[in-house]
């Protein structure tokens, strides 16, 4: 059933729900970072400031990625992500106040932009956590055959999440601006946490509990350098995205090249995530996973050459179509590599092996 309906895995209930609250989540997270970016940047005009915004998220977020793996497999994952959301909400709701119009007015510049640092590293923190937490709850949800199906559906859904949010934080901060913007990411995120208790608790399947930390970190670590499947898919991502990481500089080009404004913003971080979405919606009725490596190799080279247009373009539309393929090839890649670590991961190791996935992935995007 898993390989012939498109939406097998979308029969079962609380996957649904678990899709509205991934959706949710991600939304809110890609318009509070939309909104940060532009923020940041309108106090500093400094393209430093917005690598400071990257790796104040990625220490601790690459830092902790281990112990954090370790923690998702020993404890239940429903709770886990409720309190992983509940942390979220109180940095929304310190950016929202950090945005007020009395703040911005009576603290400095400085005190204002090293506070939102300081949030967002906090957030790092919970980033660590999220990514192993919802890739074990899902294989908890789903039977194993529709593993490949829920991936599919999931990344979707993530994408889905990642092209609206951008979007609409661009026309937000035009309309309503940047303070009651965050007011709306941190609403949604009081929403995905209410939502989440629609799920019942699951089952704690690792059957070493209480296993010393260092031993089952350095058991995870080396689970994933054994498994070469699971091994080159991580390393070849992180390799692309590393020097292909263009994303985080779009405030410039959307401000100082291309001129666009707050909508041109949104338009260019949402055109990725609206190509790698249409990828995923097509991968769901015509599986990928039939000579999986070479479309691998060949998605990330197509890339590589979107990039290499969108960065030397100074035309608006050629770098919003150099974007959007870029998400058509990096769509392929994120569906392939989902499948390989859902059905070559065992459920006692989930939380470690997405916890290196994100050291990968966290150590190039930023």
């Amino acid at each position: 059933m898993g390989k012939k309906d498109p939406y097998a895995a979308l029969r079962i209930k609380e996957f649904n729900l678990f899709l509205l609250v991934r959706f949710t989540l991600v939304f809110g997270w890609s318009m509070q970072f939309i909104i940060i970016e532009w923020q940041v940047y309108s106090i500093t005009k400094d393209p430093l400031s917005l690598g400071i915004i990257g790796l104040m998220e990625v220490i601790p977020a690459v830092s902790m990625a281990l112990f954090a793996g370790h923690i998702v497999d020993q404890k239940e994952k429903r709770n886990l992500l409720a309190i992983c959301t509940a942390a979220f909400s109180l940095i929304s709701l310190g950016l929202f106040l950090l945005t007020w119009p009395t703040v911005v007015k009576d603290w400095s510049t400085n005190t204002v932009l090293y506070a939102i640092y300081a949030l967002v590293f906090f957030g790092g923190f919970l980033r660590a956590f999220f990514g192993p937490t919802i890739f074990s709850l899902i294989a908890l949800i789903v039977p194993k055959k529709l593993y490949p199906n829920a991936a599919t559906w999931s990344s979707s859904t993530w994408q889905m999440a990642s092209v609206l949010g951008p979007a609409f934080a661009g026309i937000s901060i035009r309309w309503i601006g940047v303070h009651w913007s965050l007011c709306i990411v941190f609403s949604l995120v009081l929403l995905s946490f209410m939502l989440l208790f629609g799920i019942s608790k699951k089952p704690i399947l690792n059957p070493k509990i209480g296993e010393p930390v260092m031993q089952s970190l350095k058991e995870g670590v080396k689970f994933v350098y054994k498994t070469k499947a699971i091994l080159g898919a991580i390393t070849l991502d992180m390799v692309s995205v590393l020097f292909g990481g263009a994303v985080a500089l779009l405030p410039i080009y959307a401000q100082d090249i291309l001129k666009v404004g707050p909508e041109g913003f949104g338009a260019l971080r949402a055109a990725p995530a609206i190509g790698a979405f249409l990828t995923m919606l097509i991968t769901a009725y015509i599986p990928i996973s039939k000579n999986a490596g070479i479309k691998l190799l060949t998605a990330i080279f197509g890339f590589g050459l979107c990039i290499i247009v969108f960065g030397l373009s100074s035309v608006f539309w050629i770098s919003i179509v150099a974007l959007f393929f870029s998400g058509v090839t990096d769509g392929v890649s994120m569906v392939i590599r989902q499948t390989i670590l859902q059905l070559k991961t065992p459920d006692h190791m989930r939380g470690r092996v997405a916890s290196v996935n994100s050291i990968f992935v966290g150590s190039s995007n930023e």
